[in-house]
């Protein structure tokens, strides 16, 4: 029996080796050469999403630092000759956002302090976007507009802004600059996620079954607890998602420090200091809840940027940081799967 039980206890070590060494080796990685224009660190990306054949980047738009309100879109045929050949540059336009001044001064009305735009996904041309607000603000709020691709413009429904309330702690506080991050068109509808769902009490998503017309009251959708932050989402099909799960080690995000005997702590506390960390995780959708499980754990070399964008494509995934990390500026990863 005890010969036994040590054969046993050997065989679950390797296969959690070669499980771990999967996780890590499942993707070859790509630094993309990105034109001067869009490497500006100053776009602040917030979201990706794969629209015909173009890579759409959404810029926070930050109109109160008198920011441009935009989309770009880099040409999916240009990032394949680059993957082959690194000396071909890649080619983009910009789509301007309309009506997001005039959405700005409704939340100012309202006493809603508008931040930025921080997530992006379509539901065939239509266009939707969440909105982060100032973190004592009760709401965050999706818009909807339709991207018209020969005028180079997405036009928003001043008309559709669905109230989004956020998540509190027991005590009745908002999480420190969290909103809806992670957005996501699937089988007509939307999925939203909080950035922050390592709450004690109820963590859940919101549902919006039909997109396409103004929504009464969204539905909540229970998730799993899950440690750190959730800074994009992409629907794979069958009801599974995949996510970026983001751990950023400031002070000002303390409130995502897993303490030093909470299980996930291994991943993020080293010495007694907390580290940048980055995985990829896969969510699935049944039951009326959502559960999640680690897909891919980035290389350490890229566990200091900043992670908010994520698209699909090819079988990977596109990765887009906002403007932190060490290169300084945007930067736009690729995740070829081997």
């Amino acid at each position: 029996m005890l010969c036994f039980q040590r054969r046993l206890v050997l065989i679950l070590l390797l296969l959690h080796a070669t499980v771990a060494s999967a996780q890590k080796t499942r993707f070859n990685l790509h630094t993309l050469h990105l034109p001067k224009e869009i490497a500006d660190r100053d776009n602040q990306f917030s979201g990706l999403y794969t629209y015909h054949t173009q890579l759409l980047l959404l810029s926070e738009s930050r109109l109160q630092e008198q920011a441009e309100a935009k989309v770009y879109g880099i040409d999916l045929p240009s990032i394949d000759r680059q993957l082959a050949d690194t000396s071909q540059a890649l080619t983009f336009r910009k789509y301007a956002i309309r009506n997001l001044d005039k959405i700005r001064t409704q939340l100012d009305e309202a006493c809603q302090v508008y931040e930025g735009l921080e997530g992006l996904t379509l539901v065939g041309d239509t266009a939707y976007f969440t909105v982060e607000t100032a973190t004592p603000s009760t709401y965050c709020y999706l818009l909807k507009g339709t991207l018209h691709e020969a005028e180079g413009t997405i036009v928003l429904d001043t008309n559709y802004m669905v109230p989004l309330p956020k998540p509190a702690l027991t005590d009745g506080s908002h999480i420190h600059n969290a909103g809806f991050e992670a957005a996501t068109g699937y089988n007509k509808s939307l999925l939203l996620l909080f950035e922050y769902n390592y709450f004690t009490h109820d963590n859940y998503a919101l549902r919006i079954p039909n997109a396409s017309r103004l929504p009464d009251i969204p539905q909540n959708v229970p998730v799993a607890r899950l440690p750190f932050r959730l800074t994009d989402l992409v629907y794979e099909g069958k009801n599974r998602f995949t996510a970026i799960n983001y751990f950023y080690n400031g002070a000002d995000d303390s409130v995502y420090r897993p303490t030093p005997t909470d299980p996930n702590a291994r991943f993020v506390l080293q010495d007694g200091k907390y580290q940048n960390y980055c995985r990829l995780i896969s969510l699935h959708y049944k039951g009326d809840k959502i559960s999640w499980k680690p897909l891919f754990e980035l290389p350490q070399e890229y566990m200091t940027y900043n992670w908010e964008g994520l698209a699909p494509y090819h079988g990977g995934y596109f990765l887009m940081n906002d403007k932190y990390g060490p290169s300084g500026r945007s930067t736009l990863l690729y995740l070829q799967r081997k």
